[in-house]
């Protein structure tokens, strides 16, 4: 990765990616595989907040698959110059198995030996999976990291779902906030997670507890949907509340807990963006991950479907005709018809799960939780909806 200087913005970029996160890394990753001059452009440091990143990623087989081709899949963390062995925890966890709990006697548990695969998903660390990222894109020399946006062929923003290059262009972002927050931090607890993934739909809250550090942890990741009030007022609240708060929550599933780190949340919604291409004054420009949509995480799929749409883009410039520039709209559209499709699918059962949950009415709760029993009953129906999740859709 060759070092910003004055005279980078005057070469001639193939592509310019916006935004220099995980899907932005990514995809500058696959597009420079393939011989094409790719400028990244960091955005500008998020403020401080105080604390440690509590974030923690479900990431599927196909999300694992793309990021071992590229170098970056954080099996072991990256070690200073010069020091020894580290004791830190691993910082990706297999899950083993999943228990997702209704609010009254529906469950559904999914392990990763009927799938006939040693894990049906992995918790990688945030922090881990960007130096990761970070250290493939230094090795590669087809990508130069740039504070300003170069003009090039093709202009990808990668920004999140708050870009603001995607609002200078007038690119319509349709967003429809949820009446919850997610609420994040990191517990210990007194019993081991044996490698299980949590998830609690109760009284109208989603509570999900990951396992980290490893099959053997006992550390996990909260991510807790509930209003924003609540959420609110458990952000001001003595940590030792909080984690009595979880601990009872789950039903003592992990034994006593206690946070490793301060609680973090952030507003829910749903949100797409209408066109994902367009044809600027300066060339064409497409939309990726959290800049062209966003969901509910209940489902754990938010950054799949980034890295799916890294993908895909990738896929679609490699198999162009020798004949078309990057920036032709009609090749363009043929990425924008293949990942709207999916992530509007994805979008609708994510929203759907959320609404049907957030029904109080005795009959609705006796229906969700009969359903989610028959389910669990179904093998064949199971099955599909674990490769599902797994990103096994073939």
């Amino acid at each position: 990765m060759s070092q910003a200087s004055p005279r980078s913005t005057h070469r001639r970029f193939d592509v310019t990616i916006r935004g220099g996160g995980v899907v932005g890394h990514t995809l500058a990753l696959l597009l420079a595989r393939d011989r094409l001059r790719v400028a990244l452009v960091d955005a500008p440091p998020r403020p401080a907040t105080g604390g440690a990143d509590v974030r923690a990623y479900a990431l599927n087989a196909a999300a694992r698959d793309l990021l071992r081709s590229v170098r970056a899949w954080p099996e072991d963390t990256l070690a200073p110059a010069g020091a020894g062995t580290s004791d830190a925890p691993p910082t990706v966890t297999p899950v083993s198995g999943m228990e997702v709990f209704g609010d009254g006697r529906g469950e559904l548990r999914f392990g990763a030996a009927d799938q006939g695969t040693d894990a049906l998903t992995w918790i990688v660390d945030v922090p881990a999976l960007e130096q990761r990222l970070a250290h493939a894109v230094h090795f590669q020399g087809g990508i130069e990291c740039l504070n300003e946006a170069p003009p090039a062929a093709l202009t990808v923003i990668c920004e999140g779902k708050r870009s603001a290059t995607r609002a200078e262009l007038g690119m319509e972002f349709e967003v429809r906030p949820y009446p919850h927050k997610a609420l994040a931090t990191r517990l210990r607890c007194a019993r081991p997670h044996g490698g299980v993934a949590r998830q609690w739909f109760r009284n109208g809250e989603i509570m999900a507890l990951l396992p980290l550090g490893g099959a053997q942890g006992n550390s996990v990741a909260l991510v807790w949907s509930l209003e924003t009030q609540q959420a609110d007022a458990w952000l001001a609240a003595a940590p030792e509340a909080l984690a009595q708060a979880v601990q009872e929550r789950c039903g003592q599933a992990l034994g006593e807990m206690q946070l490793e780190s301060p609680a973090q949340a952030w507003p829910l919604e749903l949100a797409r963006a209408r066109r994902w291409i367009a044809r600027t004054a300066q060339g064409s420009v497409a939309l990726a991950g959290d800049a062209a949509h966003a969901m509910h995480p209940l489902a754990g799929q938010g950054l799949n479907v980034g890295l799916a749409d890294a993908a895909e883009l990738a896929r679609v410039l490699h198999e162009r005709e020798y004949w078309r520039e990057l920036g032709d709209l009609k090749l363009l559209r043929r990425y924008e018809r293949a990942r709207q499709a999916d992530v509007n699918a994805m979008a609708w059962v994510t929203d759907g799960l959320f609404g049907l949950f957030a029904q109080t009415d005795s009959r609705i709760r006796s229906l969700r939780n009969w359903g989610m029993q028959g389910v669990d009953r179904l093998g064949p129906l199971k099955h599909w909806l674990a490769r599902q999740a797994m990103g096994q859709t073939g």
